[in-house]
């Protein structure tokens, strides 16, 4: 008696199961490809790569400035008294190092810009997921950008078209 107890219980248990599975719902989206196609993505691209050439700009000019002290040094530093040379020696170690300053600095500072531009980006499309997994019942949505997914069925519902909808209701900031 005891056996058929257990297995109408487990019985019981996979109806219960499967039941619930099949009203769950599931959704994916590509996020880096609905990032990319926002007009603020677009903007805060051009704005990154703007500021990115004025600093090479200068990187580069500094690289030819030490570039053209290095070309003058080596030609003439078998004739100049050694005082002399040690000067421009040091002179050379000191403009080398700016170099490496001005360009970690610069590294960083395009990090911070960076962050600073598309943050907001980032929030908005993570506001409109939410709005869109709850105003559809969607209990998972899987994003296929970090192509961890091994698998979606065509039962898995494409939100990105619902996302892109609730993003061009959003208040623009």
């Amino acid at each position: 008696m005891k056996i058929k107890n257990m297995i109408l219980a487990a019985a019981a248990m996979i109806c219960a199961v499967s039941a619930q599975a099949q009203t769950l719902k599931f959704a994916h989206i590509d996020t880096q490809n609905l990032i990319s196609q926002l007009d603020e993505f677009k903007q805060a691209q051009a704005q990154l790569e703007a500021e990115g050439t004025k600093i090479q700009e200068q990187m580069q000019s500094m690289q030819q400035e030490f570039q053209t002290k290095y070309q003058d040094y080596v030609t003439k530093a078998d004739s100049l008294p050694a005082v002399v040379r040690q000067v421009k020696e040091q002179e050379l170690q000191e403009l080398d190092q700016r170099l490496q300053v001005m360009n970690k600095a610069a590294q960083q500072s395009l990090q911070q810009t960076q962050a600073k531009l598309f943050q907001p980006i980032m929030k908005k499309v993570q506001d409109a997921i939410d709005a869109v997994g709850k105003e559809n019942g969607f209990v998972y949505v899987f994003d296929l950008t970090s192509q961890v997914i091994l698998y979606h069925s065509e039962q898995s519902v494409d939100a990105e078209p619902l996302v892109l909808a609730k993003i061009a209701s959003m208040p623009k900031n």
